[in-house]
């Protein structure tokens, strides 16, 4: 079944030996990282991880993200970044911590030849002024957090497709479901649309169930169950 997806799997970690396991998948297209999973990854010198990883992944795009809160430090490190390798994104927040848009600056840098990467998205109305804002810039793509959204309560899929719609006046621009929670958001993506999902290494293995006949699965988890009750050595 994964053979009729058309939506591209990028690998979401900081895991660097996983990483780099992952870039000699055909199914992984990309990677994506940010400083919350280099944190619980408990990494300390960015620099250092992200040159190990271009070092040997040159062919598949990689998403690094800043980490300033104000627009001139952004634009600093954006462009630190972006210099490492002609395969590097660069993840811009949409907004600072206090909510104010970065909306003039992801043009900007877009419009300069920057691949950005922004990050964080929830509605519509964000994608359609980050959509203005890469038009006419370099490729690019944008991150609605689908899984957060519906997280919420919130059905992400009207979202997902209106923001396919919307991102149709930027052709060089992907949209990525960021944040699944499960292999059904990959169906879920490729049925609307969407270019992108991003998944966590502890999911991506869960992408080998796609297309599996549902009574060989329930069988396999009576199996599961029996196996490891024997294993635990359980008695009544």
């Amino acid at each position: 079944m994964l053979d009729r997806i058309s939506t591209k799997i990028f690998a979401d970690g900081a895991d660097l030996d996983g990483i780099l396991r992952l870039a000699e998948d055909p199914m992984i297209k990309g990677f994506t990282t940010n400083p919350t999973l280099m944190w619980k990854a408990g990494l300390t010198d960015y620099a250092d991880f992200a040159q190990r990883l271009l070092e040997q992944i040159r062919d598949k795009p990689i998403s690094f993200e800043v980490f300033a809160d104000d627009e001139a430090e952004m634009r600093r490190q954006a462009k630190q970044l972006a210099a490492w390798g002609p395969n590097v994104y660069v993840k811009i927040p949409v907004t600072t911590t206090s909510g104010v848009s970065m909306a003039p600056l992801v043009r900007e840098l877009s419009e300069d030849g920057v691949q950005v990467n922004v990050t964080a998205l929830f509605t519509t109305a964000q994608v359609e002024l980050i959509t203005a804002a890469v038009a006419d810039g370099a490729p690019s793509c944008i991150s609605v957090f689908a899984g957060r959204i519906a997280d919420a309560g919130v059905d992400p899929l009207p979202i997902m497709q209106r923001s396919i719609d919307i991102m149709t006046a930027a052709p060089r621009s992907e949209l990525i479901w960021a944040s699944p929670r499960e292999v059904l958001n990959l169906v879920q993506a490729d049925q609307v649309g969407c270019h992108i999902i991003t998944m966590t290494h502890d999911l991506l293995p869960k992408v080998k169930s796609l297309g599996k006949d549902l009574d060989q699965f329930s069988l396999e988890t009576v199996q599961m169950f029996h196996r490891d009750a024997a294993a635990a050595g359980f008695t009544l």
